[in-house]
């Protein structure tokens, strides 16, 4: 029986060995595809945040430079602040938490930036660690 067995498992190495190859294989490119797709949904988000900071920082300078209440409407930069922390959703904590401190100081300064320098300075800084942690994310991806 036993002298059978090895037989058998000489006469069908070939065909072994080509389903190891095979099923090791295809557990690797799944996880491959799993791990790049996952970086793909990372990297879109991220640069979607960086876009809408952007967008944000534009109201803000329109709103406290220019005084421009049309091309610069605070409650605008409400929805493109909801919307970063909506992104930042999908996103490791650091980004959420940096998202969190965006959404804070905008809600508590929104109202004063047309002639607050603090307020300003509070929201953008605020704007600026988010950006710099978005693309600390982007670096980090493979």
């Amino acid at each position: 029986m036993a002298n059978t067995f090895v037989e058998q498992l000489r006469r069908n190495a070939v065909a072994l060995i080509s389903l190891v190859v095979a099923v090791s294989s295809l557990s690797y490119n799944t996880w491959r595809n799993e791990a790049t797709e996952d970086n793909r949904n990372l990297r879109l988000a991220a640069f979607e945040i960086l876009l809408k900071l952007g967008e944000l920082q534009q109201v803000v300078f329109h709103v406290h430079y220019d005084k421009d209440f049309d091309k610069g409407n605070p409650r605008i930069g409400w929805a493109y602040v909801l919307t970063i922390n909506d992104l930042a959703q999908v996103l490791p904590d650091t980004m959420q938490d940096s998202t969190a401190e965006l959404l804070q100081a905008w809600g508590a300064n929104w109202e004063t930036l047309t002639g607050s320098p603090v307020s300003l300075d509070i929201v953008m800084q605020a704007l600026d660690s988010t950006r710099s942690h978005s693309i600390e994310l982007l670096h980090s991806l493979e």
